[in-house]
């Protein structure tokens, strides 16, 4: 009986439209569950490594060691009323939060969580990927317009030129990765990787995963590169005129953007649901197992670079993206075409 329930749920999940639609709603929300409490627990952690380097204890009251802290904070940012500036857009100022916010979710409709676990395994995933990881500079030009401030304005162009100019960077690592795939596809670029993890591409493209890495950091805002934010200049920079949701969607969607590069990072250079050893089983969920600790990895090290490290001049800024990190990946493309034409099976594929 129960076998002929099963059989007749995955028949219409299969064959009839409402099905698939339903199927494809079930999908998103198996993403987009977790990743929500992910984004609210990252909080915590980053709160936690900081006091730590700082020798502090960090949030330990709500809830046993304070891991009820993000649910607090939720509820208190949701019950705080929304102010919107009288000299404010105010459609405008409330649609840029969720743009920020929107754009870091959509992205993970291409990254594969293991063998077959996508929601949409295209062939242009790399492409896709890109693309979206672009249009989070919009969310934040439009909250430093339409705030109608010139701290925010200021913060919002900040961010644009600093966005615009690590994109650049990101866009040539990406590109020596798929010359030595050949595909686009995500879930290919894994593969390409299978083995252990001297297979996986950190290693013969260990300068463009340090590029990768530092480029992520500028992309999120995150220190040495927050100038956006720079708060002994510009308050709070685009976020300043903002309070309650429309500034938590800002604030999730900075460790959302976080946890995608992150991501980005694991499935480009770290053999993605791969395990670190042949011998390691990666299938099912131990490669969902084996992708989030990777992820939690890059997440950790974006927590250290916030506690240790001091925030860039823009001119420095400037400078490392355009007259280091450009021409450093730039040559290491046509290093990478060179060696996969005339090389031979150099790095192993």
């Amino acid at each position: 009986m129960v076998d002929t329930v099963i059989g007749a749920v995955v028949t219409f999940l299969t064959t009839n439209w409402l099905g698939q639609a339903i199927l494809i709603v079930l999908e998103c929300l198996a993403v987009t569950v977790p990743l929500l409490v992910a984004v609210a627990y990252m909080t915590y952690v980053d709160r936690k490594v900081w006091a730590s380097i700082q020798l502090r204890r960090g949030p330990n009251v709500v809830g046993p060691f304070g891991l009820l802290q993000p649910f607090a904070d939720g509820l208190k940012l949701v019950l705080k009323e929304t102010i919107v500036p009288s000299s404010a857009n105010p459609v405008l100022f409330i649609i840029a939060p969720i743009i920020t916010f929107m754009t870091a979710l959509i992205a993970w409709a291409v990254v594969p969580f293991g063998n077959g676990m996508v929601i949409a395994n295209i062939n242009v995933g790399i492409l896709y990927l890109f693309a979206i990881s672009s249009l989070g500079v919009y969310g934040i030009i439009i909250a430093g317009w339409a705030s109608n401030s010139k701290y925010a304005f200021l913060g919002a162009l900040r961010s644009a030129a600093q966005m615009v100019s690590y994109e650049v960077s990101i866009g040539f690592v990406l590109v020596t990765v798929l010359i030595c795939v050949g595909s686009l596809n995500l879930t290919k670029v894994v593969l390409a990787q299978s083995g252990s993890f001297w297979h996986w591409y950190w290693l013969p493209l260990f300068p463009m995963f340090i590029v990768f890495f530092i480029s992520a950091l500028a992309e999120t805002n995150r220190t040495p590169f927050d100038l956006p934010m720079s708060e002994a200049e510009l308050v709070q920079g685009f976020q300043t005129e903002y309070s309650s949701m429309p500034f938590a969607l800002f604030f999730l969607g900075e460790y959302a953007n976080m946890i995608l590069l992150s991501a980005m990072g694991s499935v480009l250079f770290l053999g993605g649901w791969m395990a670190p050893l042949s011998f390691l089983p990666s299938w099912g969920p131990w490669g969902v197992l084996w992708f989030a600790l990777k992820i939690a990895v890059l997440l950790f090290v974006f927590s250290w670079t916030k506690g240790t490290l001091p925030r860039y001049r823009y001119d420095q800024l400037m400078r490392l993206g355009w007259k280091v990190f450009l021409p450093l990946s730039l040559g290491w493309v046509v290093v990478t075409a060179a060696f996969v034409q005339f090389g031979g099976a150099i790095f192993g594929k």
